[in-house]
């Protein structure tokens, strides 16, 4: 599973789904409340039919939809596709912004989910922010190696950390280097 925080912002909608994009739509969004956005949130856990986004790097003819986009082709939509979805919370409610915390299943678009929800409140919606904080057993609070932590030693002690965490685990090799007492280690 993956989980994502998500800052959407209600009443703009964009090409990409995301702040990067050119607006596409603009629409009120004063009578959404708090009540309405969490009610809604509940139609998009568990199992869901979801329609992938344009820009994004499923593939037509060997090329990611979002290159053939970028060049101005025209790109059909894919058809809606089961996805899942095990937690969909919402943090923050400031309008125009909202902060969800989602968990959900490989194949899964945040920025279609805040687009759908956007939909389901009689408004628009788009993904202004979005930090994928786990993927599978790597969380980015226990296992992101801060920038002030950048040197060899904490880096290859961060790796060694981190595959012992996977199946099976990498194979090693041990490599001679031209400095005597030193050995690379490579990781396949």
């Amino acid at each position: 599973s993956q989980k994502y925080t998500a800052i959407g912002m209600l009443g703009k909608a964009t090409d990409t789904l995301d702040a990067t994009g050119k607006v596409t739509e603009e629409k009120p969004y004063d009578q959404v409340t708090k009540e309405d956005l969490e009610n809604v949130l509940q139609k998009f856990t568990g199992d869901i039919m979801q329609v992938p986004p344009l820009y994004s790097a499923l593939k037509k003819g060997g090329e990611r939809l979002s290159t053939l986009m970028k060049r101005g082709e025209t790109v059909e939509a894919k058809p809606a596709r089961p996805v899942r979805v095990y937690s969909l919370s919402l943090q923050q409610f400031q309008p125009p912004l909202f902060t969800l915390d989602v968990e959900c299943g490989g194949g899964f678009y945040v920025r279609s989910l805040v687009n759908d929800i956007g939909k389901e409140l009689s408004t628009c919606a788009t993904v202004q922010e979005l930090t994928r904080t786990k993927q599978g057993p790597f969380t980015l609070e226990e296992h992101a190696l801060h920038e002030d932590k950048w040197t060899i030693d904490e880096i290859a002690q961060s790796l060694e950390h981190c595959t012992a965490l996977l199946p099976g685990g990498p194979s090693r090799k041990k490599l001679k280097t031209e400095h005597p007492g030193e050995t690379a280690v490579i990781c396949e």
